[in-house]
């Protein structure tokens, strides 16, 4: 890589430039939003996901489909191909909500006393 930079100096494009173009290329997942691995549809996995593609993507959704949402995130290496290593690149990006607020359940109200 460091010859392509000499070789680009020496046409006389400048440092900023150059810099700029590195940061882009080397950014691409970097303000990726955390990604709910329970509710994502498999474009967004695959977007959103360091070392995740489309088939893979997919294959975790038709996981998650067959055998119920993920309860931690090393249920993810349950899906074939998905390793310790795609695990700890991801881990700050992996959401696992069930996708459903929690519901309270409400006390039923005491009738008033009337006089």
């Amino acid at each position: 890589m460091m010859p392509i930079i000499c070789l680009i100096l020496e046409k006389g494009i400048h440092m900023k430039k150059i810099m700029i173009l590195l940061l882009a290329l080397f950014s691409i997942n970097a303000f990726a939003k955390p990604v709910n691995v329970n509710t994502a549809d498999a474009k967004t996995l695959s977007e959103s996901l360091k070392g995740i593609g489309q088939k893979k993507a997919e294959e975790i959704v038709q996981y998650r489909t067959n055998n119920g949402p993920f309860e931690t995130i090393s249920d993810l290496m349950n899906v074939k191909g998905v390793g310790k290593k795609t695990i700890e690149k991801n881990e700050g990006d992996i959401l696992l909500s069930k996708g459903m607020p929690s519901k309270k359940s409400k006390k039923p109200k005491k009738a008033k006393k009337t006089k």
